[in-house]
Order: structure tokens, then C-alpha cells, then sequence
């Protein structure tokens, strides 16, 4: 019995684990997306730059 309580304790741990590195990696993700969206940035060059 003892053993199988060990081993319900280390998948529950692994299961843990692996949620977590799921969610920094989803973390990551979004932020690489937020940083490389063209709607989210402005450009300090306008477009009327060399009118005059």
C-alpha cells in the first residue's frame, strides 16, 4: 500500500509540473505575439515625414 501511495504522490507531481511548464510556455508565446503585432506598435516615422 505504501508504494502505491509513493507512486499516486509522484504522478501527481509530474502532473503538476507539466501544467506549469504548459503555462510558461503559453506565457511565452503571448508574449512573442504581443511584441511582434504590427497593430500594437507606433511608428515614429510618419508618412507625411518629407511633405515640405
Amino acid at each position: 500500500m505504501f508504494e502505491y501511495e509513493i507512486h499516486k504522490l509522484n504522478q501527481a507531481e509530474l502532473i503538476r509540473r507539466a501544467d506549469e511548464e504548459r503555462r510558461a510556455l503559453q506565457v511565452r508565446r503571448a508574449r512573442r505575439s504581443a511584441k511582434n503585432d504590427p497593430e500594437g506598435q507606433v511608428s515614429t516615422r510618419g508618412r507625411f515625414e518629407h511633405a515640405a
